[in-house]
């Protein structure tokens, strides 16, 4: 199955001049998300879409085909991502006579991606016929339900047209759940990009994340750069104390994982529909590894304790049918914007510490 990684870097960018080949992290930025592309398990084609002889033979240096070079025309500021996919695969039909399954834009202006976010993604589209396209998403920091439009002579009226009566005045938590894409993930189908003249079509999954690292300014560089910058110091610490772990499974010691369920073991949904809710594959390889390596693995779930819904069957059943191995699990924890804890490691340090722990 053809499922194609479209990267688009024209050369024009205003805000960052050259932006999308600017150092982050020792590389180009568009060569990050090459990198991406060239890791998943899914993807088999990565293209880059450049107006830029020069930005076409950095991505190649990298790792990706720059088989074409973008017209001018549509390379502009307020050109678009349909205009710019449907060149490419015009361009790939007419001379190639190629046309992927799926294709997969990934931004070069992101450059901290999760490789198994990605698999996901086209996963969904590949499981759900029905879907058009699938968008990656983060909690929204604010409620659009309070924005307004205001006109000429100062009048407002609500941005949100809804069936809730004055949601403007309602409480914060009594409004629905919204979400903002957050430029990281887009996978469509290229009849959906021909048929429909549209990178989305009309039936859009969206697949929640917990960060946004999209890159338009100065300071949104210098905010991601310090993330991996703390994240290189941190991994130095961890790499030691997970040695530390080792010797105590050697010596005959408890070592206990406690672990959350949604982001983690489950991709998040929206509204708190857990019963929708699919598994984290890779994440639960490593969670089943590092419980043969004999570490007590207990789930700690915040499922229900802001609604009073009991989710026990549900989960249970689906830690069964997913095959998640553990030895505890606990309801019971506080639905909160933020945990913050010393002991909390991330997804890739944790499949380094079942490594260590092989």
């Amino acid at each position: 199955m053809d499922i194609l990684a479209l990267i688009p870097a024209r050369s024009g960018s205003k805000g960052i001049p050259h932006k999308n080949i600017r150092l982050f992290d020792g590389k180009p930025l568009l060569a990050h998300s090459i990198d991406h592309a060239l890791r998943s398990q899914r993807i088999t084609r990565v293209i880059i879409s450049t107006d830029s002889e020069e930005y076409a033979e950095i991505a190649r240096s990298y790792g990706a085909e720059a088989p074409f070079l973008r017209p001018t025309s549509i390379s502009q500021d307020q050109s678009t991502d349909l205009e710019v996919f449907q060149h490419a695969l015009q361009w790939l039909r007419l001379h190639e006579g190629y046309e992927p399954e799926v294709v997969v834009q990934l931004r070069p202006t992101y450059p901290i991606r999760d490789v198994t976010d990605i698999d996901n993604v086209v996963d969904i589209l590949l499981q759900r016929p029905e879907v058009d396209a699938v968008r990656s998403v983060t909690p929204a920091p604010e409620t659009p339900f309070k924005m307004w439009f205001m006109a000429e002579d100062n009048r407002l009226t609500p941005v949100v047209n809804s069936d809730l009566k004055d949601a403007y005045n309602m409480p914060r938590q009594a409004l629905p759940a919204t979400y903002l894409q957050n430029a990281c993930i887009d996978a469509t189908r290229p009849s959906v990009i021909f048929e429909q003249q549209s990178m989305t079509g009309h039936n859009i999954v969206g697949y929640v994340m917990e960060h946004n690292y999209d890159i338009d300014t100065e300071l949104q560089l210098q905010a991601a750069q310090a993330a991996v910058a703390i994240d290189s110091a941190d991994t130095h610490q961890f790499i030691a104390a997970a040695q530390r772990l080792r010797d105590k499974l050697a010596q005959g010691q408890d070592v206990i994982i406690c672990c959350d369920i949604d982001g983690i073991i489950a991709n998040l949904v929206p509204n708190g529909n857990y019963a929708l809710a699919t598994p984290r594959k890779e994440m639960i390889s490593v969670i089943n590894h590092l419980y043969d390596c004999g570490v007590r693995i207990v789930l700690y779930t915040a499922r229900g304790s802001a609604t009073g819904i009991d989710w026990d069957t549900v989960t249970r059943d689906q830690m069964h049918t997913w095959g998640v191995c553990f030895h505890e699990l606990h309801f019971g924890k506080p639905a909160a914007e933020y945990y913050i804890d010393d002991k909390l490691i991330s997804f890739e340090q944790l499949s380094q510490l079942a490594t260590l722990l092989n």
